[in-house]
């Protein structure tokens, strides 16, 4: 059977469950039905646009921009604040509720998530009914939209979800490629951020189809691994899989929310050594190693990119995961300032498990991996008698 995968995306999510609380409690409006935004503060004219309204679309109003730009724009736009305690609740809902349908549910944010329908698809009479049922469904339950995106790989679903919105049901089929998506400007294509399609401009690609008409090694060249990923995106090359919320439990993670954008791989990579001691530490002290290590990075205008792979040999070591961490940071990473960095193990093994050795793991790995056992031990010795602080890097004593 065809692997058939969902991507459920709640549109606009802060302000639809904005307008849906207010609703419950005796609101006179919809602000879904007005010019209104969730972000920042109208007297500071602070922060940034977290959600919009259709309406306040109409005035060019864009997600990821400051608010004072907002406020230019359509100087009488309502403004509420957001209330992260509330979406958690409504994201929470939502998933137990999609839970209910089948579990092979990939949470990707607090508003979207990937369904992988093949176990149930012998249930409908197709794809499209069942998302349409799904859609309808939540509307009457809960009071706000989705969009759903169809197709045979994540990231085809992911595309099509964001086809017209709201309230729709999409399909994006391998052969559907052509007609549906190549079309679409280039920056449509996901992971094609500013920098990359400035850069793709430059060489004359302007939509989906020329970068998927285009030479990956010429795109190598100016962009690196991230332009040979753009071109299998654009000829829709996705063997990701979806990882259910039970699998993605069996790990262990941090993220930091940024306090100001970061821009440079220098900082980014501090920020990376702090999260990777964190995590190793953790790691340890749960008596775990870990088989797989991702990096997770989130844009100022809060896109979210992620990347996992594979270790040779499960480790807790801090150096092994900064490594892994960094490695992918500079596979990912479209030199766009950034608002969030996380890293996360899963695959976890007990660290007392028995491994099996090669001779060169003998000859030269062996020495190396000691020393960095009994290092971190050492630390975590330290820190667990004085606490976390008593033992700082001079990297970050800047």
């Amino acid at each position: 059977m065809k692997q058939i995968i969902f991507h459920i995306d709640v549109n606009s999510a802060y302000l639809s469950w904005t307008a849906v609380e207010q609703l419950k409690n005796g609101a006179d409006r919809d602000i879904r039905e007005i010019p209104a935004i969730i972000g920042g503060d109208r007297q500071s004219r602070h922060g940034v646009v977290l959600a919009k309204s259709i309406p306040a679309k109409r005035f060019g109003i864009r997600t990821g921009e400051p608010v004072v730009n907002a406020l230019r724009k359509c100087p009488e736009i309502e403004m509420f604040s957001p209330d992260h305690g509330m979406y958690s609740r409504y994201s929470h809902q939502l998933m137990e509720f999609l839970a209910g349908y089948t579990p092979d549910l990939e949470q990707v944010s607090v508003d979207e998530c990937y369904m992988d329908f093949t176990g149930i698809a012998y249930r409908y009479p197709s794809p499209v009914e069942a998302a349409l049922e799904m859609k309808d469904a939540i509307y009457k339950k809960f009071g706000f939209t989705v969009n759903i995106g169809i197709s045979s790989v994540k990231l085809l679903a992911k595309m099509a979800s964001d086809f017209e919105k709201p309230n729709r049901v999409h399909t994006l089929f391998p052969e559907e490629i052509p007609v549906k998506m190549w079309p679409l400007p280039v920056s449509e294509l996901f992971m094609a951020g500013r920098s990359s399609v400035e850069t793709l401009k430059k060489l004359e690609i302007y939509t989906i189809g020329d970068l998927a008409k285009s030479d990956p090694a010429l795109l190598e060249i100016h962009l690196k691994s991230h332009g040979k990923m753009l071109w299998k995106f654009a000829n829709g090359m996705d063997s990701s899989t979806v990882h259910s919320q039970k699998e993605e439990a069996k790990g262990i993670g941090n993220s930091t929310t940024l306090a100001q954008d970061v821009t440079t791989l220098e900082e980014a990579r501090k920020i990376l050594l702090a999260l990777a001691e964190s995590v190793g530490g953790r790691l340890r002290k749960a008596g775990q190693k870990a088989g797989m290590v991702s990096t997770e990075i989130k844009y100022a205008d809060f896109r979210s990119v992620s990347h996992q792979r594979q270790l040779k040999k499960a480790s807790n070591a801090d150096s092994v995961i900064y490594q892994t961490a960094c490695e992918l940071f500079e596979e990912l990473w479209s030199k766009e300032p950034i608002r969030l960095l996380g890293i996360r193990t899963s695959r976890l093994s007990d660290e007392t498990e028995p491994e099996q050795l090669s001779i060169f793991d003998f000859q030269y790995a062996k020495p190396k991996d000691e020393k960095h056992r009994k290092l971190d031990q050492a630390l975590d010795q330290i820190r667990k008698r004085y606490g976390e602080d008593a033992v700082v890097r001079g990297t970050f004593l800047k």
